[in-house]
């Protein structure tokens, strides 16, 4: 990405208005660009900012080209950083290996030593393929004896022109499985040690009935995706050519007359492209509708929808497996979730009542006084406790409200 458009790209989302301003940095191999792409990308960000905004900036990255200098300016700006990680060493080098034919195990590690020792908040993705997907409980407990406790497993499911998944893949059933293991181990005795994303989401609903994650969200304009060149879509899984949206730089798009005509991100969430994608989302199977567990799946992410063709009555490849894991999980995840609730009521009740505001008039429905925290003064983890003492972590509850 040029210096322009990173310029165009910062300068025109930040003139919009947001809680909170997200950035996140992904690939191929975002690092690649070195640190000085991200030195000018924060730069601008304090020059585009308002006084007292919160800017978020998160990194996904093999970690390899992560090294002290890297890993200071992380830990100054608070970056949060998803360090990719498929296990123990056999099992992370049967695939991610250097384009030579090295294997890269170890210098992850090292980069993960890296970032633990300037205190840069970080979490481990797990790609879930067929060569690891059988390993569920070997992966959680090598990364939990390594002292890494914040999770995220993603499946690995690709397919072919036809329709086919590839090899790589991993099946419905496998993945249900996959999930199912995890759960076990991690329902032992680290419910409340071990952060697991997709079984914090589905906690952070049935405790708040909010979706924090694109996956579960009954509308799929979750975000925008900007390449390289400035051109704009509306997801990382599907920057093709139809559904491209505009460009920072021109502002313009070529699908059939659904262009905006300058650059303005106001217009580009405006655009027929976007909403009809992102509609897309909700226009699920009629057997998805009739389902006990549409409610957490919301027929699941399009990508795996669409295989055959782009149809979004399809049902997901994946369908199966998810139906295994609620099954399985769904019985202690709302206990667990019971047992958060109550935590969190008794923790509202003895907030001193000094620190509610005093309603409008009596009829006026009074909103639930919550302090304002300004990221930049003092650093709180997205997985520390609430500081306004709700009983929730500090992502699912006051980070998103941005500064006061």
């Amino acid at each position: 990405m040029s210096e322009d458009t990173l310029d165009k790209m910062i300068s025109g989302y930040m003139s919009t208005r947001q809680p909170q301003y997200s950035f996140g940095w992904q690939g191929g191999e975002p690092t690649l660009m070195g640190l000085d792409f991200f030195q000018r990308a924060v730069e601008l960000q304090k020059k585009y900012g308002q006084s007292g905004v919160s800017v978020s900036n998160g990194l996904q990255t093999n970690g390899i080209l992560i090294n002290d200098e890297f890993a200071r300016f992380l830990a100054k700006y608070n970056f949060l950083v998803g360090v990719s990680l498929d296990g123990p060493e056999y099992i992370h080098n049967h695939y991610r290996k250097y384009k030579g034919g090295g294997d890269t195990h170890a210098d992850v590690l090292k980069a993960i030593k890296c970032l633990k020792r300037h205190n840069v908040e970080f979490n481990i993705l797990v790609l879930v393929n067929k060569n690891n997907v059988d390993k569920a409980g070997e992966i959680y407990h090598f990364l939990c004896d390594n002292g890494l406790f914040f999770h995220q497993y993603i499946e690995c499911v690709e397919f072919d022109k036809n329709g086919k998944p590839l090899p790589y893949s991993v099946t419905s059933e496998l993945w249900g499985k996959f999930l199912c293991d995890i759960y076990d181990e991690w329902k032992k005795s680290d419910t409340r040690k071990v952060s697991i994303r997709s079984f914090d989401s589905l906690l952070n609903y049935l405790v708040s009935g909010t979706r924090n994650v694109c996956k579960m969200g009954m509308d799929c304009r979750q975000y925008f995706v900007v390449e390289y060149n400035g051109d704009v879509f509306p997801c990382d899984f599907f920057v093709e050519k139809e559904l491209k949206i505009g460009n920072v730089s021109q502002g313009n798009c070529f699908s059939e007359g659904n262009c905006v005509s300058e650059t303005n991100w106001d217009e580009f969430r405006e655009s027929k492209i976007y909403k009809d994608f992102g509609k897309m989302k909700t226009e699920w199977n009629k057997k998805c509708g009739e389902c006990e567990y549409i409610a957490y799946c919301a027929g699941d992410c399009l990508k795996s929808r669409f295989y055959f063709k782009r149809d979004p009555e399809q049902i997901s490849w994946l369908c199966k497996g998810w139906e295994i894991f609620y099954e399985h999980a769904l019985p202690g995840l709302r206990e667990l979730a019971r047992e958060i609730h109550n935590e969190r009521t008794q923790s509202e009740n003895m907030r001193p009542q000094a620190a509610m505001p005093a309603p409008l008039n009596e009829h006026t429905p009074q909103k639930e006084f919550i302090p304002q925290i300004d990221v930049r003064q003092k650093k709180i983890g997205r997985n520390d406790p609430c500081p306004c003492n709700s009983g929730k972590k500090y992502k699912n509850c006051c980070l998103g409200l941005g500064p006061n």
